[in-house]
């Protein structure tokens, strides 16, 4: 990658942002935990339509919906983006060098779209708050 993860993650979660800023909804993406809410709303409402969608427009929804998940995780809780050779999409790494709890998005966030209701992006993340609030020395955790 030319650019580096600290500018790409975030421009490509503004751009969801942007997307969403038509919504009339009770919750605006604005990075919070709360507006998982409205992200999953959004990915509901993709699924319906992903049948109807090019490969590059759910590539496009997944970069951007899965750097929004990212980047709600990152200003939580800090840590470093890493991009994962084999899975080919950034990775967040938080706690290191006292513990590791990793976070990769893209995948569950493809998923999501493909009609998956189990793979509810709200729940997804929580699990993945929880862990990291709860991590202690030596945790190691990947959240994919």
């Amino acid at each position: 990658m030319a650019e580096r993860l600290e500018v790409t993650v975030p421009r490509s979660a503004s751009k969801l942002v942007e997307l969403g800023a038509s919504r009339a909804t009770s919750v605006a993406l604005d990075y919070s935990q709360a507006s998982l809410t409205t992200l999953e709303e959004m990915a509901e409402e993709a699924a319906r339509w992903a049948a109807t969608l090019t490969p590059g427009q759910i590539g496009a929804l997944v970069q951007q919906a899965g750097c929004y998940l990212l980047e709600v995780a990152q200003r939580e809780f800090g840590g470093e983006y890493r991009w994962h050779e084999e899975r080919d999409q950034p990775v967040l790494v938080v706690g290191e060098p006292d513990f590791h709890v990793a976070l990769m998005t893209w995948d569950k966030v493809r998923s999501r779209l493909a009609g998956d209701r189990a793979d509810d992006l709200r729940f997804f993340y929580d699990g993945f708050a929880e862990r990291v609030r709860q991590a202690g020395p030596g945790t190691r955790a990947l959240y994919v």
